[in-house]
């Protein structure tokens, strides 16, 4: 009887969720200040929404110029996401340079850096959430010199698994050591444990830190990628390659607890994440390659892990190709013959998709994991979307001299979706088509020959802009937004022909709204990119229930034109 009921229960859920829909609500638009260079919402109550605009100050004079230092405004929106007020905070950071705004439970902070060529100290100060000016003096959170000149401080401020504490992680990076610290405060700032000081004995130019959680329990897992040199085409050429993650868990002193081992036998990982819920389980989610360095990914490993021992409760490795992927349920009506073409056309793309599927072919080795959603009956739902960046150089001769032009590029394709059961295996897997083509003028830096921009934990990118995705969960249905050519409306599975997006201005923002049980999803037009300030789905801000997404139109000659949105799903 309880099997039944629960049975019941999870059909109706699967029911309600796929039912859903989703509004949005967009604001008034308003003009970033000259100069400004971001912006983000980092909070939302029930009086408002906050955004931080970041930009640049004056910092000091010289003989023959000037230097800058990053600031930041502070702006509150009303419910109908109307400005109420904005504050640059000038004057409250001369000596200091703005790091970011922070929130934990209903509290707003201001976070910023005073700088030295041996130390750096952190300080953090409240924001009055209804005027925006600050309610007392600045808080020193972290103090870090440095052993040698040539030694490098990282920081990065997060959060712990549900977003109650901050998480303060840092190191202090030299030519020899390679260690970190993290340390929790509550929501008044105050050090709720001892700094964790961990050492790493990896050569800091081998090992990269990708992620770092901090667990509910206390505990510590640290995502690492090493790097090996390897001969290039002459015997003096050498470069790092990626070989191997190295995922370990320490408790709140320190000590390794666990090393997670993500070795199989004759494989190759490309990519992993590790996230974690409330009190739910670690997962670790991982694809891998049959080939080192081959273009296709073959499998995915998913393993979880019990946060408070750091044991592996859960170890599942499978085989993913072409041939899994579930076929979307066609409409059975017959058609008229006004429709015959169309139904010729659809004849033509269920052949194409039999044939990808009888090829059994692996997906592509630039396949990225997004996002990873907890179910009501013990599952997990991964989205992963095929991600490619590269830079290229052009030339162009004008008026006797030749001007170089660096371009940065930024693909994002097919977008995967696929569910694990609480027993690991897989209950369905879909495939989206689609093509994203961001460019942009300039070149970005990476982090070190051999490094991949992105993966960086102490880098801060937020390019791309207007490609990607952005998901948000509300019970067992998921939607996902993009921007996408106008004419891939009716696209839904491969084997169909699309169409690429790469003038976003122009472009459509499209919901696909996934059941997370059954694996079934619908495409539906969302909004016009046309008639606002071009949406950013993948830089979208889940708060609450709803998410909130920024419209941003650059333009040459003026201030950037910005709008705020809010996504709400109803049943």
């Amino acid at each position: 009887m309880k099997t039944i009921s629960l049975l019941f229960i999870l059909i109706l859920l699967a029911i309600n969720g796929f039912s859903q829909k989703a509004n949005i609500f967009w604001g008034d638009e308003f003009k970033m200040h000259k100069g400004s260079t971001d912006l983000d919402v980092i909070s939302a109550d029930n009086s408002g929404v906050y955004l931080q605009e970041s930009h640049l100050a004056l910092k000091s004079y010289f003989v023959i110029g000037a230097s800058t230092r990053e600031s930041a405004t502070l702006i509150k929106l009303d419910g109908n996401l109307t400005e109420q007020y904005r504050n640059d905070f000038n004057k409250e950071l001369r000596g200091k340079e703005f790091e970011q705004f922070f929130t934990i439970q209903n509290k707003i902070f201001i976070i910023a850096g005073d700088y030295s060529r041996k130390t750096l100290v952190l300080y953090a100060a409240e924001i009055d959430r209804n005027t925006g000016n600050l309610t007392g003096d600045w808080l020193q959170l972290a103090n870090w010199e440095k052993e040698e000149k040539s030694d490098n401080i990282h920081f990065k401020v997060s959060y712990n698994a549900d977003s109650t504490k901050l998480v303060l992680v840092s190191s202090v990076e030299g030519k020899a050591n390679n260690s970190y610290q993290v340390q929790e405060f509550d929501k008044n700032l105050k050090p709720a444990e001892a700094t964790v000081n961990i050492s790493n004995e990896f050569d800091p130019k081998t090992f990269q830190l990708e992620d770092v959680l901090y667990t509910n329990n206390k505990k510590i897992v640290l995502v690492g990628r090493i790097y090996e040199y390897e001969e290039g085409k002459r015997k003096k050429d050498k470069f790092l390659d990626f070989a191997r993650y190295n995922i370990r868990i320490y408790d709140n002193r320190g000590k390794q607890q666990n090393e997670i081992n993500t070795d199989i036998n004759g494989k190759w990982l490309v990519s992993t994440k590790v996230v974690q819920q409330h009190d739910n389980d670690l997962v670790l989610a991982a694809f891998y390659s049959n080939e080192k360095k081959g273009n296709d990914i073959n499998g995915m490993l998913v393993e979880r892990i019990d946060p408070n021992t750091g044991s592996i409760v859960s170890n599942n490795q499978k085989e993913i190709n072409t041939s899994l992927i579930t076929t979307v349920e066609e409409d059975d009506t017959p058609a008229d013959d006004a429709n015959d073409e169309d139904s010729k056309k659809e004849r033509q793309e269920r052949e194409k998709l039999k044939k990808i599927k009888d090829e059994s072919e692996g997906f592509s080795r630039y396949m990225q994991f997004r996002n990873i959603f907890y179910t009501a009956d013990n599952g997990l739902v991964i989205l992963a979307e095929k991600y490619h960046h590269y830079m290229y150089t052009s030339q162009s001769y004008s008026n006797g001299q030749w001007t170089s032009s660096t371009y940065t590029v930024y693909e994002t394709g097919d977008l995967m979706m696929t569910k694990i059961d609480a027993s690991g295996n897989i209950s369905w897997l879909q495939v989206l088509p689609k093509k994203q083509n961001e460019t942009v003028y300039g070149g970005s830096n990476n982090y070190g020959m051999g490094f991949s921009i992105g993966v960086n934990y102490f880098g801060n990118y937020n390019m791309p802009f207007y490609s990607g995705f952005g998901a948000l969960q509300s019970g067992n249905a998921i939607n996902i937004f993009f921007n996408d050519h106008p004419k891939n409306e009716g696209v839904l599975q491969m084997g169909q022909h699309v169409r690429m997006a790469s003038t976003f201005g122009s472009s459509e923002c499209f919901n696909v709204t996934l059941d997370a049980i059954g694996g079934k999803y619908t495409r539906t037009h969302f909004f016009s990119n046309k008639s606002i300030p071009t949406a950013m789905p993948r830089l979208a801000s889940v708060i609450g229930k709803d998410m909130y997404v920024i419209g941003k139109e650059d333009r040459f000659f003026a201030r950037s034109k910005i709008a705020v949105g809010k996504i709400s799903v109803v049943n």
